[in-house]
This record gives structure tokens, C-alpha cells and sequence, in this order.
């Protein structure tokens, strides 16, 4: 694709990054085939193709309006774009910037900028936000239903003390922290009944996905660079991985090399954090966890998230990991689909994510599985708040059943 950026846009840090990501794409059109929201909507510019072209414009001095904000909003950042993509267009990347330089040439309605303010100054911070579900669970059923459908009560579990010569460090979320505590005490339990002992880092925080795919991409960049000294203790002295057990953060933080590439007090530093960024099930695919004994009776339908399949790669390894552990699994036809998560964006853009979570559930129920296993906190939020099928994290799962 042929660019010419304006004299404006070649004065942005990553101008060379879109350039050359725009010159990436042959306008094919592969990737409207698997876009959730090209699906639904059947707009072009509501696709990958569309959109690059819409960014393409902006950064050629196109005038920037609300409707062009819109179709960027719209896209759920799911990059399956990106997996059907033959020639490697690296579309969030270009996604990334292409809203910031609209963000800043086209002002949101107020009700628009309060909840994205909100979303920022609440979810990044567990003990306010927890301090608010618990009000919201007293109010409960006063709350409006795509509220209500996310609150529930989670009682966290007991974790063991750090015992082993395997360390690791866990990435304890925000969103998780408060609504799902139970998963990463499944987890720290699992790994040291394998001999893998977790180190809590209370000073690490949110990923910082948050604040930069919400209008505040500095805040979340700053949000990295805290949670990188947080970790650089621990790892200069020896802590083998860092696990999440969110995928959609640990696609953030795997992306922290490339975001940080550019600041020469932190590139460094970045690159080796994302080199040590695991998924929970890379860790453990790689254990003998036959030697658990667990007695798996459930037939589980596996939800993967797109932070997993398409950010990291990772499309079918919950699925190995559950099937050697004994578990039956049901087919889930168009897997590569999207639930309407994405983050924030079932709040942002309520109706289009419903619509794609009842497609979704729909796929997931038709082998009428016991339970729905999925691999991050926001989609089990999501798919579970329509109230059918119980909707779990797999680890908690897994350990359910030793």
C-alpha cells in the first residue's frame, strides 16, 4: 500500500512503525473473514481493511471526524486480523496509533469521557474497586442488569508460603484480584504442589492495558515501567518466569518490549520481562502434571480467549493440558470468534458485545458441556454474567478436581 503521510504525522514517535505497517498490507481482504465486527455489521469500514484505511487517511491530513473515532471504537482489538493475515500486518500496532492521533483531534461526548475516566480511575485500583463491589453487591438489585451481571461475590483461598528453590512471580491483576481471588490461589496452590513455589510482588500492579487502550496511552505506559521495577529485584535474582493467569494481560505485558523500545531507561529492561512472560498453561504444559491424580468426571467446553489464540499464540494449549489431564472436552465450532470482552469493551460498547456473547455462548453450549473453561478474568466475566452455563477459570477447575 502506497503511503503518504503528512508533514504533521511524520513528526509522531512511531511514524516509521505505521508507515512501514501500512505498507505491510496488500488490501486482500483475508482479514474481513474472521472480523467480529465485520460480521455483524457488514461495513467495511468496520473490518481490518477498512479501518487501515481510515488511519491511513488521518495520517495523510485527512480531517478527523466522530464517525471515524467510532469505527475505530468499534474494533475489538481481538486481532484475529492478525492470525488470517497473510502478509504479517501487524494491525494493532497501527491500531494503537492511529486512535491516539484521533483521540487528540476529536473531543468525546461527556457521558463518553466519564466512563472511560471512571473505567481508569476504578478498575487499575483493587482496594477502591473492591471497596466499591462490595457496595454494589449491597445495591445489587437496584443495579441495571449488564451491571448486576458482573457483580458476584468470589471468596479468595488460603495460598502457600514460598517454600521451594523454583520461583516464579504472578501478576496478580486488578479486575481478578477483586472479583476472581480464587484463581490465582489455585494456581500459587497447583504450582507448589509441583514444586514451583510463587513470590508475591505486592508493589507490581495493573498491566497497564487499562489506561492505554482507554484514551491514556502515557498512564499506561507508566503503569509498565512501575510494575518492571517492581519485578527487577526478584528477577536479577533468579525468579524464572513471570506468570499471568489473564491472558489479556499477559499479552500486554508481553507487548512491553515493543512499547518500551524506544525509552533507553527501560528497553533493556522490557525486552527481558516480556523474554520472561509466561501464560500459566506455558508453565505448566511443561510439568508432569499426570502425577496430580486428578479425577476428572466434567465434560468442559474451552473457551480461548483472543489474548491467547491471537496475542500469544497460544490457540489450543488449555485444550492438550486439559485433555492429558483426563478431561472430556466438547467441539467448539468457530473457536477463532471473539466473545465481546475484549477488556473494557463490554462496557463501552455494550450491544455489539452482547450480540457476540450469545453467538459465542451458543457455539460453546451446543455439546452440552458441565462447565465453560476459559483462560482470562474478562471473558469469564462476559460470558458468564448471561447466567447459562458456569463459566471458570481452568485452573480452578483443574485444582476442583484433584
Amino acid at each position: 500500500m502506497q503511503t503518504h503521510l503528512s508533514d504533521a504525522a511524520r513528526q509522531l514517535p512511531r511514524a516509521e512503525e505505521a508507515e512501514r505497517i501500512l505498507r505491510a498490507c496488500v488490501h486482500c481482504g483475508f482479514c474481513t473473514a474472521t472480523c467480529p465486527t465485520y460480521q455483524l455489521l457488514g461495513d467495511e469500514l468496520d473490518g481490518p481493511r477498512g479501518r487501515i484505511y481510515l488511519i491511513k487517511q488521518v495520517l495523510e491530513g485527512a480531517t478527523v471526524t466522530a464517525s471515524s473515532q467510532g469505527h475505530l471504537d468499534r474494533c475489538l482489538s481481538c486481532r484475529s486480523c492478525e492470525t488470517t493475515c497473510p502478509s504479517g500486518v501487524e494491525y494493532h500496532h497501527l491500531l494503537d496509533i492511529g486512535r491516539a492521533v484521533v483521540d487528540q483531534q476529536v473531543a468525546r461526548p461527556l457521558a463518553q469521557r466519564l466512563l472511560r475516566h471512571g473505567l481508569r480511575a476504578v478498575l487499575p485500583r483493587p482496594a477502591l474497586f473492591k471497596a466499591l463491589v462490595r457496595g454494589g453487591l449491597t445495591l445489587r438489585p437496584l443495579l441495571p442488569g449488564s451491571l448486576k451481571a458482573k457483580l458476584a461475590a468470589s471468596a479468595g483461598g488460603q495460598r502457600p508460603a514460598p517454600r521451594h528453590p523454583r520461583r516464579i512471580l504472578l501478576l496478580e491483576g486488578c479486575v481478578q484480584q477483586v472479583l476472581a481471588p480464587n484463581t490465582n490461589a489455585a494456581a500459587s496452590r497447583l504450582l507448589d504442589r509441583l514444586g514451583i513455589s510463587v513470590e508475591p510482588i505486592a508493589e507490581a500492579g495493573c498491566c497497564g492495558a487499562v489506561d492505554y487502550h482507554l484514551d491514556a496511552q502515557a498512564q499506561g505506559l507508566a503503569r509498565a515501567r512501575r510494575n518492571i521495577d517492581a519485578w527487577w529485584p526478584a528477577i536479577e535474582a533468579g525468579a524464572e518466569a513471570i506468570v499471568q493467569t489473564a491472558s489479556g494481560c499477559g499479552a500486554f505485558v508481553r507487548d512491553y518490549a515493543h512499547l518500551l523500545a524506544h525509552d533507553p531507561g527501560y528497553a533493556a529492561k522490557a525486552a527481558r520481562v516480556s523474554a520472561l512472560s509466561r501464560d500459566l498453561v506455558q508453565v505448566l504444559e511443561a510439568e508432569p502434571v499426570e502425577q496430580l491424580g486428578l479425577c476428572a468426571v466434567q465434560r468442559l467446553a474451552v473457551h480461548c480467549p483472543c489474548t491467547l489464540q491471537h496475542a500469544l499464540k497460544l490457540g489450543g494449549a488449555v485444550e492438550r493440558l486439559l485433555a492429558r489431564l483426563g478431561f472430556h472436552l466438547t467441539d467448539v465450532p468457530d473457536g477463532h470468534l471473539c466473545c465481546g470482552s475484549a477488556g473494557t469493551y463490554s462496557l463501552t460498547q455494550p450491544g455489539l458485545a452482547r450480540q457476540l456473547r450469545d453467538t459465542r455462548l451458543a457455539a460453546l453450549e451446543s455439546g452440552s458441556p458441565d462447565l465453560i473453561a476459559t483462560a482470562n478474568i474478562g471473558c469469564q466475566l462476559h460470558l458468564g454474567g448471561a447466567g447459562r452455563t458456569p463459566v471458570r477459570h481452568w485452573i480452578e477447575i483443574v485444582e476442583a478436581a484433584l
